[in-house]
This record gives C-alpha cells, sequence and structure tokens, in this order.
C-alpha cells in the first residue's frame, strides 16, 4: 500500500449552499480544506433542488476555486405542495407528528414517500446523473468518487458508477440507513423494508471504502459488512465573530430542529418547577428556542412553561446561530430517547462544545454524545429518568451565574476541527 496525489475526487451530495441546516456543512467544509492535502474536489448537486430551509450565508464558504456542477432533479416533494404545502415542507425536514396526532392527509403523504418512493423522494436523479458522470469520470479522469446520504439514493449513484467503471468509491453516511429512527413513521409494508435492507447491503458491501459519523454506526454496519469502515465525526470550524457580551438574563438554548420525538418533558417540568420555587430564578430565567419545532414539542413547553419566557427565534442563519451559542449562559442538546439515536451524534454538538458555554444533554442510555461530552469535559449528559440530577445541575449552573463563574472548561477539543477531520479524509482518498 502507498499513498499518491488522486487529482480529482467528484463528491455527489444533494445538500449544499444556499441549503441551510447541518447536512450541507460537512462536505461543504470538508471541500474547504481537501486542496491543503494534495486533493481537487469536484462537486456534483442538483441544479433546482427543493431544500426544506436556507441559508444563504453559506455561500460565502464555497471556494471559488472549485468546479460544481449541476443537473436538473425531479422531486415529489414539489407536486405534494399543491395538497399541503406546510405538510409536505415539515416532511422534508423530518419534522413527523406522532402517528396519534396526524391528519389522514398526512399519513396518505407518508405512505406514499415510504412504499413507492425508495430509497428516498429524490430516487428520480439516479438515473439521469449516472448518465451524466459516466462521460464525465471518463473525460475528466476523475480517480475516485463519494457520495453522502442521506439522501441514501445518492449511494445508489454510486453503486451503478462502480459497478459499470470500476472507479474507487468512498460511501459516507450522515446517518443510518435501514435503522435510522423516522423510517418507523414512514409506514413502510414488509417488501418495502426488503426492499431498503436489500438496497443498503448492496452498497454497503460495494464501495471501496464506508465513512461513518459514529462510532455505533461503526459497530451497526460491522454486522453487515467486511468493507473498511472509518469514524470521522461531524466538527467545528473557526469562525470570526466579534466578542459578544453574556445575555444577562439566565438564557437557556436550544438551537436546531426540534422534532416531535426530541420532547423532554422531563426538563420542562424541572424549568417549571425551579420557577414555581425560586424567586430569583424566576425572575432571571429565558429559554431561547432557535430553529424549526414542532408544534408538538412547542405546546408541550407551553403546557409547563408560560410563554413569557420563551424566546421564539425560528430558523436563522448559521452566522447568527453561532452568536446566540457564544452569548448564551447554558446550551441544551436534545435526542429522541430511543435504541436508533443512540449513534447520533449532530453537527451542532462541536459548535456547542467551541462556544464556551457549558451543555446540557438529554438523550438514551449510553449514547456517542455522552462519550464524547466526557472526553472533553464540555457539559453533563442525562436520561430521560434523571429528574432529580437535571434539577440539581441547572440549580448550581444557576448559583455560578450569579456569581459570575458560568463557564466550560473544555479539553481535547482539537481533534474535532474541521481541518483535523479533512486530514483523516484525505488520507482515506489518497490510500491506494
Amino acid at each position: 500500500m502507498k499513498f499518491r496525489k488522486v487529482r480529482k475526487a467528484l463528491i455527489i451530495t444533494y445538500y449544499w449552499p444556499p441549503a441551510g441546516g447541518p447536512g450541507v456543512q460537512r462536505w461543504l467544509k470538508f471541500v474547504k480544506y481537501l486542496p491543503e492535502f494534495g486533493v481537487e474536489p469536484i462537486v456534483y448537486v442538483p441544479e433546482n433542488p427543493n431544500y426544506p430551509i436556507l441559508d444563504k450565508s453559506l455561500l460565502s464558504d464555497v471556494p471559488n476555486s472549485i468546479t460544481i456542477l449541476k443537473q436538473p432533479i425531479k422531486e415529489p416533494y414539489k407536486f405534494a405542495n399543491v395538497f399541503s404545502k406546510k405538510r409536505s415542507q415539515s416532511i422534508s425536514k423530518g419534522i413527523i407528528k406522532e402517528n396519534d396526532n396526524q391528519s389522514i392527509l398526512e399519513k396518505m403523504m407518508l405512505y406514499i414517500r415510504g412504499n413507492f418512493f425508495i430509497p428516498d423522494a429524490r430516487k428520480s436523479w439516479i438515473k439521469p446523473s449516472v448518465n451524466y458522470l459516466i462521460k464525465y469520470i471518463i473525460d475528466k479522469k476523475v480517480d475516485l468518487i463519494i457520495t453522502t446520504g442521506p439522501p441514501h439514493s445518492l449511494h445508489l449513484i454510486g453503486l451503478q458508477l462502480k459497478k459499470q467503471l470500476g472507479v474507487k468509491w468512498i460511501a459516507d453516511f450522515r446517518d443510518p440507513w435501514t435503522t435510522i429512527g423516522y423510517h418507523k413513521k414512514l409506514k413502510l409494508t414488509k417488501r418495502a423494508q426488503l426492499k431498503h435492507q436489500e438496497l443498503e447491503h448492496d452498497v454497503l458491501n460495494s464501495a471501496n471504502q464506508i465513512i461513518v459519523t459514529s462510532p455505533s454506526t461503526k459497530k451497526e454496519f460491522e454486522q453487515k459488512t467486511n468493507s473498511p469502515i472509518e469514524v470521522i465525526t461531524n466538527g467545528y470550524d473557526c469562525v470570526s465573530i466579534n466578542k459578544l457580551e453574556l445575555d444577562t438574563k439566565f438564557t437557556l438554548s436550544h438551537i436546531g430542529s426540534l422534532l416531535s420525538g426530541r420532547n423532554p418533558k422531563i426538563l420542562w417540568q424541572v424549568l417549571k418547577e425551579l420557577i414555581e420555587e425560586n424567586q430569583e430564578f424566576k425572575n432571571s430565567f429565558q429559554l431561547n428556542l432557535v430553529g424549526s419545532i414542532s408544534e408538538d414539542v412547542l405546546n408541550s413547553i407551553e403546557k409547563y412553561i408560560s410563554t413569557n419566557y420563551i424566546n421564539k427565534v425560528g430558523y436563522i442563519s448559521h452566522n447568527e446561530s453561532i452568536k446566540y451559542q457564544k452569548k448564551s449562559q447554558l446550551l441544551i442538546l436534545i435526542e429522541i430517547d430511543s435504541e436508533e439515536t443512540k449513534c447520533i451524534v449532530p453537527g451542532k454538538l462541536f459548535e456547542y462544545m467551541v462556544s464556551n458555554r457549558p451543555i446540557i444533554a438529554i438523550g438514551p442510555n449510553s449514547s456517542d454524545v455522552e462519550y464524547i461530552l466526557k472526553e472533553t469535559n464540555t457539559g453533563h449528559y442525562f436520561n430521560y429518568s434523571d429528574y432529580d440530577l437535571i434539577k440539581e445541575t441547572i440549580l448550581s449552573h444557576f448559583i455560578a451565574f450569579q456569581n459570575g463563574e458560568l463557564k466550560s472548561h473544555a479539553i481535547g477539543l482539537q481533534k474535532y476541527s474541521r481541518r483535523e477531520l479533512t486530514k483523516t479524509l484525505a488520507k482515506l482518498i489518497l490510500w491506494e
């Protein structure tokens, strides 16, 4: 085995600026740093995508020197908007109500999405992309292709290119495939479930290299393939923001989407109790909700906490969200309490970690997030049953806030920088 410089690496991704959200940032940052390590990235994206959220500020991060290829895509979400634009956009964002709260229209849309669009609603892009890219790869002498999902249909583009050209192929899984939490809500028939499993098997056993974002996903995939698997987490990038003064209120901020399942009523109950028991806490407390929020979750919060204490910011640009992270007193990280979500390590965790603010995380037992928080000393992790511990920790943080001593004491963050992570990726690309 030896290294050599790969002149051209073709990256096939659906999410790209002006798309917003964490899905776009992983490969946007890889592309930013790959040239430093001898790799020339070429990016292939849809020409007319139906992005659920937009963040035009990310366009400034796209290097001027790289080649970006675009081809049209046909997406059913655009047609679904005719029936219900709000419901269509919510499903596209991954905000799916619990079954008891779904309308007949929502149930129908989920059934169609799950059983007629396998592996996902972008499947129509596979064939035209393969036809276009075969010629490009040959003509431009592309050395390697990389696909990133979800949407996992993009891995099927890689699968076809691998079969037809024998090109070296890396498949990057930002989330698992058949075990991802929302699959249970798609009302999949037995036939559809088997089809997903077959496609997942073909991808995992055909790619030259698999990349995952968490150790738990690596363990899962090791039971399904002998292909080499590397963990490359998401990370943080250095953002130049003028020094911000901390909030004068005792602000707890959740930044990012709050899906229906991300609803720790135990936290809302703790905050309600602290407001009722502690006059100083009542006078100082504020809950910031920054990002898209499920109606189910918002209604649940408002059952416990008066709207006077809730600041519903909504979706904002990535740069603006960084400001909220840096000026908030405490940062909240919430994951659905299930076996399937132990492997989920959200991209915002790493930006939280370098914000110099303590983190309160709530999620399933023995998750990868719990390990990272302990390893870096950046916060406290709780399960959904840890009522007393959550209350005690928030109260101790409030006392530290009153004394002007509330801060984070992070260690060992460098390995999660985007540049260091890209260095690991480049080694995989350049390895023969």
